[in-house]
């Protein structure tokens, strides 16, 4: 038979054998709108939450030292990973994450009153000198950050692959393009080197990200003042959790401002979306690059991972980049989901956090996995064609540019008509209009000589 519980609202029965109680199961019943569950990094920080805040209670006397190293079991079990299905609150729920709060302070109170063999409540011993207004908050940084800390070698990995590529390629010439027409060459190294340069950026926002976050205003209590909180828990419980958490965290100035406004969370997404955008503007690239083969640019392969059509036999399609664009495109919609959660908080707090959470979180999951694949699955992989960018090049009236400086602007505009009217490569014209004399055209042609930063 069902346990039955009661709160302020009355009975409740509780599935028997769950480790959570009335709270969580009124926020099961009454929340399934995402229909999926609270991300598992933010239920490890609120673990940890818990831990530094029990900890703090026991130093400051107001937690018997048994209590509170029952309460330390139980969250170590939750932040080593057991008990996840005991977290059921739906990733979408009202009360700017009070249910989640709950879930985790009735679960870890259960666990802790196991272990010890008598009562630990989740009001008065797991919560005590808590509201989610400051735990909730604390944990989606800590939760996030940890999460950054997890994205940022993966960058690295895909950042070290376009850096070979770019050596490898270093020595392929090919036609630069601008508004998609030709224009003066370029080389195809040089071009992966441009994709590895930005995600070098995009590294160093994470740092940036993470230094955004770090700033928490646990011991704001409900509203920032610190009501119900001893001075002495306020001013230790984040040097708790930093021993709990090893992150540079630190207590907010302002704690009613810090409980008030999110825009870190903006800002921080502002971020990884910038890294969204650089992966579609390389993955869109490498499409274009790899058209055709033969009937579009076709300079160069990407790696084939599957059959690319039901009908055509033979075809393969860009795959891996296409998914790499879907899913930078749904990081840029969880953005905006942030955007309009900063915005919509009310006076001393926001209620709808639980929406900035999923979406952050969400977005620094899939980015880690895309990157991933990015890098194993497309980019190391790739091969050029280059005989074909060289023959485009070749053929196009924008290497006369090149030119130039060695024939002169009158010698060049009779070249260029002379490649159009007869549809002649650049060598062939040259040779009828009698050669360059005193010149190498393999050299001026050369990679390196028309590549160069300027010419001499």
């Amino acid at each position: 038979m069902c346990p039955v519980e009661h709160d302020l609202l009355g009975e409740v029965e509780v599935p028997e054998g769950v480790l959570y109680g009335i709270q969580t199961e009124r926020a099961r019943l009454n929340f399934n709108a995402a229909g999926r569950v609270v991300h598992p990094a933010l239920i490890t920080a609120l673990a940890q939450v818990k831990l530094a805040c029990a900890r703090t209670n026991q130093a400051c006397g107001f937690l018997a030292p048994e209590t509170a190293d029952a309460i330390a079991r139980a969250c170590g079990e939750i932040v080593g990973g057991r008990h996840q299905d005991q977290f059921v609150t739906d990733a979408l729920q009202g009360g700017a994450g009070t249910s989640t709060n709950m879930n985790v302070n009735e679960v870890v109170a259960r666990l802790a009153s196991l272990s010890l063999g008598s009562r630990v409540d989740a009001f008065d011993h797991v919560n005590l000198h808590q509201s989610t207004n400051d735990t909730y908050p604390t944990a989606l940084r800590i939760a996030a950050i940890s999460l950054l800390k997890q994205l940022e070698p993966v960058i690295v990995r895909l950042q070290e692959a376009f850096q070979a590529k770019e050596r490898e390629f270093a020595d392929i010439i090919k036609l630069g393009r601008t508004q998609l027409r030709d224009a003066v060459p370029v080389t195809l190294g040089r071009e992966f080197g441009a994709y590895a340069n930005a995600l070098a950026r995009d590294r160093w926002r994470i740092f940036q990200c993470m230094e955004r976050l770090r700033v928490v205003n646990l011991g704001g209590t409900a509203v920032g003042t610190g009501m119900a909180a001893p001075r002495q828990y306020i001013f230790s419980v984040v040097d708790k959790l930093r021993e709990v958490t090893g992150l540079n965290l630190a207590r907010a100035e302002n704690l009613l401002e810090a409980t008030q406004n999110q825009d870190a969370l903006l800002e921080a997404s502002g971020m990884i979306r910038t890294h969204a955008a650089n992966l579609v503007k390389s993955a869109r690239d490498l499409r274009l690059m790899a058209s055709g083969p033969e009937g579009g640019f076709g300079e160069i392969d990407l790696p084939a991972v599957q059959p690319g059509s039901t009908l055509m036999p033979g075809k393969i399609n860009p795959v891996i980049p296409e998914m790499v664009i879907q899913s930078a495109y749904r990081v840029m919609a969880h953005d905006m989901e942030i955007n309009l959660v900063v915005m919509s908080g009310e006076l001393e707090l926001n209620a709808f956090l639980p929406l900035a959470a999923d979406a952050l979180l969400d977005s620094l999951d899939l980015l880690r996995r895309v990157d991933l694949a990015y890098a194993d699955r497309c980019v190391s992989g790739i091969s050029a064609r280059a005989d074909r960018c060289r023959a485009a090049m070749e053929k196009s009236n924008e290497i006369i540019t090149g030119l130039i400086p060695h024939i002169g602007h009158e010698k060049a505009v009779e070249l260029a008509r002379l490649m159009r009217e007869r549809g002649l490569s650049v060598r062939e014209a040259i040779h009828d209009l009698g050669g360059i004399p005193g010149q190498d055209l393999d050299v001026l042609l050369s990679p390196e000589r028309l590549c160069a930063l300027g010419w001499k």
